[in-house]
């Protein structure tokens, strides 16, 4: 959680205040391997440290349902989250038959179902985080989520919601109209750790683990990570690993682990990334890559035959997806790290 400490602050603040808090509705965007995942899960246990429960889902078909298996799963410990059966027959033959039907307590929809078991766990002083990952804005359940949830905070439920992603499908869900109570939650863009926050995060966990790290080697591992959380993960991870028995990690050490971090690296996040972009996105980077470092967004459109707005529209969805960034109201560059090498080797530069 190197970088993240304000923000888990914030919302271990809402998980003591409760219903009220504006924090306890939160939107995490950031680009892939920003530390979106390990960030609501890690909320999940600060909510437990302060009496909340909490269920994480993905934002795939069948989410509404799975929050409620996983509200019941969670809190029945503290309720009685079973559904009641009554006898709806039996046969007589060879053997006595029995056939169960659900209660009435199985039914109505999903805001009623989950409006029972949030007032039990109200009622017991404790809270309910949802947290969902991977939002889509197409999926309707996310809209009926968002809409119910709403309710919920009107009814001045503890509960909490918070939801995270790529920036543009956040973007994209916030647009429609079903969830303007969305766009009042707090958002938290999620990019570089600074430099001083990546050391002392591997320092620490490599303390904790028994071991420690030399200053030369500390000082390859934060140059290595570039600053992106996922790429600092990989990188102690894969430096940890070369001589796991070794009390101290050396230097050599980092060099040999920072090099499989960064194929892992290209396999799992640049990979990903490049796929998700369409043909004329890649079209703008190309044009990019004919800079050494920053490119002007008019030197951009005239290498396209495109105007300004086309060019301004291009460059607003890569910088959502945390490809590249601002540097000044004209000029670009790239963000994501080893993204502009890897179009370099794919693509090549714009042909004009």
């Amino acid at each position: 959680m190197a970088g993240r400490l304000d923000i888990i602050s914030e919302m271990e603040s809402a998980f003591e205040n409760g219903p009220g808090d504006p924090n306890l509705s939160t939107i995490l965007t950031g680009a892939r391997g920003t530390g979106k995942t390990a960030l609501l899960l890690y909320l999940s246990r600060i909510a437990a440290e302060h009496g909340w429960i909490s269920v994480n889902v993905a934002a795939i078909p069948g989410m509404l349902e799975d929050i409620i298996e996983r509200t019941r799963d969670a809190a029945a410990n503290f309720i009685d989250t079973s559904e009641k059966t009554r006898l709806k027959g039996l046969t007589v033959g060879q053997l006595l038959g029995l056939e169960w039907e659900p209660g009435a307590t199985a039914g109505g929809n999903w805001r009623t179902r989950m409006t029972r078991m949030l007032q039990a766990l109200n009622d017991q002083g404790i809270g309910l985080l949802i947290t969902v990952d991977e939002v889509r804005p197409d999926l309707d359940e996310m809209i009926q989520l968002a809409t119910v949830y709403q309710h919920f905070v009107g009814e001045e439920r503890a509960v909490a919601l918070v939801l995270a992603g790529l920036p543009g499908k956040v973007s994209s869900l916030l647009r429609n109209e079903s969830v303007s109570f969305l766009r009042r939650a707090n958002r938290y863009r999620l990019g570089n750790i600074a430099d001083e926050d990546i050391a002392e995060g591997i320092r620490l966990t490599a303390e904790e683990g028994g071991r420690s790290i030399t200053p030369e080697a500390l000082t390859q591992a934060v140059e290595a990570s570039e600053g992106f959380p996922y790429l600092m993960q990989l990188v102690g991870f894969q430096s940890w690993a070369q001589n796991p028995g070794e009390k101290t990690i050396s230097l050599e050490d980092v060099l040999r682990g920072a090099e499989a971090a960064h194929r892992n690296f290209t396999e799992r996040v640049l990979e990903a990334t490049y796929y998700d972009l369409s043909p004329k996105d890649l079209l703008f980077l190309q044009a990019m890559l004919l800079d050494e470092d920053e490119s002007r967004i008019a030197v951009i459109a005239e290498r396209l035959g495109e105007g300004s707005n086309y060019a301004s529209t291009y460059k607003r969805r890569l910088i959502e997806q945390g490809i590249i960034g601002e540097r000044g109201p004209s000029y670009v560059t790239f963000e994501l790290p080893g993204f502009r090498a890897y179009l370099e080797a794919k693509l090549g530069p714009l042909q004009i």
